[in-house]
């Protein structure tokens, strides 16, 4: 029997190779958009800011005027772990406004559950008015994240020395 040629490849790039490459790729992309991050200047509060902090500081109050008014949600446990909420809302509204890393994150981390958890609502959803309520806050809660994100980002951005 005859012996059959091989033709020969051109070698294609590791995989290890490849990600090292997909990873830098990326990396540059990163660098490229934290050039364009300007740090917050003293005093400055994006919108984005105070549009959490209201909801942060809304939230606090509904509640609190809720449980004040003695409102009882079915399953919501106990008033302690209400006024628990209320505690954590207002501490992350302080944050906020005085521009803390860990209040933002914390904040846009509530914005992402709640997101995900309206979206999964949608699942169950039997009416249209049902449907409409989880769109809306499922949809402006991820625009806060979003818009979040990059007030993160910006505080986190060090001082440019000119």
């Amino acid at each position: 029997m005859a012996r059959r040629s091989r033709k020969a490849r051109t070698a294609a790039p590791a995989g290890a190779d490849r990600m090292r490459r997909g990873y830098a790729r990326a990396e540059e992309r990163n660098a490229a958009v934290r050039a364009t991050l300007t740090p917050l200047a003293p005093g400055e509060r994006p919108p984005a800011l105070k549009v959490a902090i209201a909801v942060a500081l809304l939230l606090a109050l509904s509640n609190l005027v809720a449980f004040a008014l003695g409102a009882d949600v079915p399953g919501s446990g106990s008033r302690v772990g209400g006024l628990l909420f209320v505690a954590v809302m207002l501490l992350a509204a302080w944050g906020m406004w005085q521009r803390r890393y860990w209040a933002v994150l914390g904040f846009a981390t509530l914005m992402a559950l709640i997101t995900v958890a309206f979206s999964l609502l949608l699942l169950v959803a039997s009416n249209v008015l049902a449907v409409v309520i989880c769109l809306a806050f499922a949809g402006s809660a991820g625009w806060l994240f979003w818009k979040l994100i990059r007030v993160m980002g910006r505080l986190q951005a060090p001082q440019r020395v000119s």
